[in-house]
């Protein structure tokens, strides 16, 4: 017949808006450019609209109104949020998530709430152990600022070079930001400045490697047959660059329709659902960015 509920009504039936709310704060002011989170907050999306949800995305001001994030929450009576890409120690982002608000965090963990991770240890280990079986000894690292995310990749890096018995140097781990070339060409420079330099530089994100790039090809050195590199994402670009970048894909709509999904069982069976990690597996690209070297 053509009539569609009244959500104002259902709400008060079930005592539930249908509204979910997207934290996404990117510090490189990227927004729904960024790639990466783009395809996760677009399978989150799809999931949610599938389970009969809408969303919004919070912030801290409606207007000329300022308000904090869980206020803002409360204001578009979102019945829960999933949060991604933020300052995790921001008093108003752990605030909150020790609210009654139902939240699912993506790549962070909070104490009783559900997070969904990428195998941020495998991937730094399946990387390493590439790099090592294409005779690879001298690898630096460039990491992003200091999140979870970071000091996972960090100590499984380290871990992993230790058991393959891969000396790293001090001056060959380097930090920069997530998403950012300028500060990742910086980084390269560095590295490239060395007296013994490494063979293989490993990237952050696979948008950052193209500052280190640019930075190599500055020096006029060529990838890999001066220099091999290797990214992480998976993102559409790494892989018409040429050489196509070998990289580790990170299955960004496994982490969107398990963030939806699990948050909104959260808010349906808030008596039944037990908060817990998620850990979604990725895959490594092989590209032509890797030389094989003798050992």
């Amino acid at each position: 017949m053509g009539y569609f509920p009244d959500a104002t009504a259902r709400a008060l039936k079930t005592n539930r808006s249908n509204n979910l709310g997207v934290l996404f704060v990117d510090q490189t002011q990227s927004g729904l450019t960024h790639e990466y989170f783009s395809h996760v907050l677009n399978s989150f999306k799809v999931e949610a609209e599938r389970l009969g949800f809408d969303i919004t995305f919070i912030s801290r001001n409606i207007g000329e109104f300022g308000m904090n994030y869980y206020e803002h929450c409360k204001y578009r009576k979102c019945d829960g949020v999933v949060i991604a890409s933020v300052d995790f120690n921001d008093p108003a982002v752990i605030e909150l998530v020790r609210s009654e608000i139902p939240t699912v965090t993506i790549d962070h963990v909070f104490d009783n709430r559900t997070a969904i991770l990428s195998d941020n240890v495998q991937s730094m280990h399946d990387l390493v152990c590439y790099l090592y079986e294409r005779g690879h000894k001298k690898i630096a690292f460039i990491h992003g600022e200091e999140t979870a995310v970071t000091k996972k990749r960090l100590a499984s890096f380290y871990k992993t070079c230790e058991e393959l018995g891969i000396d790293v140097p001090d001056n060959y781990v380097k930090a920069a930001l997530f998403h950012d070339p300028k500060s990742s060409a910086l980084a390269t420079r560095e590295l490239l400045e060395l007296s013994d330099r490494p063979t293989c530089i490993m990237y952050p994100d696979d948008f950052s490697f193209i500052g280190g790039m640019n930075e190599i090809e500055k020096q006029g050195l060529s990838i890999p047959d001066d220099i091999s590199v290797t990214g992480y994402d998976g993102i559409y670009l790494s892989q018409v660059l040429r050489p196509k970048l070998t990289t580790w894909r990170q299955d960004t709509e496994a982490l969107g329709r398990e963030a939806a999904a699990k948050l909104i069982e959260a808010i349906v069976s808030p008596k039944t659902f037990i908060p817990r990690q998620v850990i979604v597996p990725g895959r490594l690209l092989e590209g032509g960015s890797v030389k094989a070297i003798d050992s």
